[in-house]
């Protein structure tokens, strides 16, 4: 078993515990194990489960597993751990319950870890997708809001701009590759593994901006992405009319 270096001696001993039995009592079915959750990443809490993801064959897969206090494991098979959910899918939304996820063990000559970290990325066919779904969105709303501020309703200009958080985000992610954390990891996940087209602190402060319904953050984001050399970019911004780019970039 390979453990994070951010999990203490008390909390592996459960896994290895359960790995034994597993491997008792599933045999060759026991392929490997996942630790997701809080825990995974090394922000768990006294009160945080341990949420670990056991790799079985798919006759298994249905067989309850033990759950207590601390331990919480979750049949998956291969197949599932490398079916990639697309944006609307079901599925999508526990897409990054995978992500940066450390494998604890792998008896499958590397395929589980392959199959997490793929989980971890959005290839450009996949950004593209999702950048289709969401970015006219996000522009959308940031315009209400600042037409909003301009028209001195500082409400509806504050819940429109925390409204265009979610598509805001999934742009910015999207656009990196990355499928967007969940707002619980969004800081652990901007730290250990950031952007390369927006810096961490600038990011954070933007966010946090965005909840105050601050315009001038709304139209630095805009420019921001708008530098984007993707021409699916270019094309979302170009459908916007003179008039309403006036909305955009000005008071």
């Amino acid at each position: 078993m390979k453990f994070p270096e951010t999990l203490s001696p008390e909390r592996r001993e459960p896994i290895e515990t359960a790995a034994a039995q597993l491997q008792s009592e599933y045999g060759e079915g026991f392929l490997g194990m996942v630790l997701s959750g809080s825990a995974g990443r090394g922000l768990e809490t006294e009160r945080s489960d341990l949420d670990v993801l056991v790799v079985v064959s798919p006759e298994l897969v249905d067989r309850p597993l033990t759950r207590n206090t601390e331990l919480e494991l979750l049949p998956v098979t291969l197949l599932h751990l490398e079916t990639l959910s697309t944006f609307g899918d079901d599925q999508w939304g526990y897409r990054w319950s995978y992500a940066w996820a450390p494998t604890l063990l792998d008896k499958t000559d590397g395929r589980i870890q392959q199959a997490v970290e793929r989980q971890t990325r959005l290839s450009p066919e996949e950004s593209l997708s999702l950048l289709e779904h969401r970015l006219d969105a996000w522009i959308n709303l940031a315009y209400r809001s600042l037409k909003s501020a301009r028209d001195g309703n500082s409400l509806a200009a504050r819940m429109d701009a925390v409204e265009a958080m979610s598509p805001f985000l999934d742009v910015v992610f999207a656009l990196d590759g990355q499928v967007r954390p969940y707002s619980k990891y969004l800081t652990w996940s901007l730290h250990h593994h950031p952007l390369p087209s927006w810096p961490t602190d600038v990011l954070l402060e933007t966010i946090e901006q965005y909840l105050a319904g601050n315009p001038d953050a709304i139209r630095q984001s805009l420019r921001r992405v708008q530098r984007s050399e993707l021409p699916l970019v270019q094309e979302t911004f170009d459908d916007w009319s003179a008039e309403q780019y006036d909305a955009l970039r000005h008071d």
